[in-house]
């Protein structure tokens, strides 16, 4: 698909991939069957440590008729900015295919400290030129062994700029989910990614052990659920 990118030269940031409530609306319906046909709320692409263009990803979206996605590349949101500078102007290409078109919430994966473990926090729906932000989208490593590498100060910058802070796949470290799932909750975070897949099946199936149980968490303290591939290939539908 060959889409003219000549109308715009940067991301238009409309308000809908901040809206935040609409996006705790979508995760409120997220469900085991979501993932990858309808939603992918964990995408990374060559901005970080992923194989796909931007472009590409909003290819496959359009492609396989997905609702919602994030691009969450780590510590950076130049994915996020060419995939909504291509969404904008497939638009302007496709004006009677507007309601095809996926929402496009601006995303990023930032490294944090939590019980003495480096994890990972799924950022969402945030405002990327929000001050609180600025310490982490500077496309490195993160913040490790700064003060703003604890997990707490991280969901704080995430929530300041208007975002959801997520803990992703909370059972791939070295403390088990039932311990750091109550701690973040602790801390205020707004979701867990409930819906994952550990041993990266093709197709994409979430682990049904750890759902179970990461879902059971969930409810327990009121956290929202999200779904995604995690994809680092130019396949979005699976991880590799």
């Amino acid at each position: 698909m060959t889409v003219n990118l000549a109308p715009a030269t940067a991301s238009s940031l409309k308000p809908e991939a901040q809206n935040v409530l609409a996006l705790k609306q979508v995760l409120q319906t997220i469900n085991a069957d979501s993932c990858p046909g309808l939603y992918n709320f964990h995408i990374h692409t060559v901005n970080s440590d992923g194989r796909s263009q931007a472009e590409s990803v909003m290819e496959q979206a359009i492609a396989v008729g997905l609702k919602g996605l994030a691009i969450t590349d780590h510590h950076t949101t130049k994915g996020y900015d060419r995939a909504q500078i291509w969404l904008d102007n497939w638009k302007l290409n496709h004006p009677d295919k507007i309601s095809a078109a996926p929402t496009l919430w601006t995303g990023a994966e930032i490294n944090a400290e939590l019980l003495n473990n480096d994890v990972h926090i799924l950022a969402y729906a945030f405002d990327p030129e929000h001050p609180s932000l600025a310490p982490y989208l500077r496309g490195d490593r993160g913040t490790a062994g700064s003060a703003y590498y604890p997990a707490a100060r991280v969901i704080e910058a995430i929530q300041e700029a208007g975002g959801l802070a997520v803990l992703a796949h909370p059972c791939r470290y070295r403390s088990t989910a039932d311990k750091l799932i109550p701690e973040a909750a602790g801390f205020g975070i707004d979701g867990v990614e409930t819906y994952y897949a550990y041993t990266n099946p093709n197709p994409w199936t979430p682990s049904p052990k750890q759902t179970a149980l990461v879902k059971d968490l969930a409810e327990t303290y009121g956290l929202l659920g999200t779904c995604g591939t995690d994809s680092h290939g130019l396949n979005f539908l699976v991880r590799i």
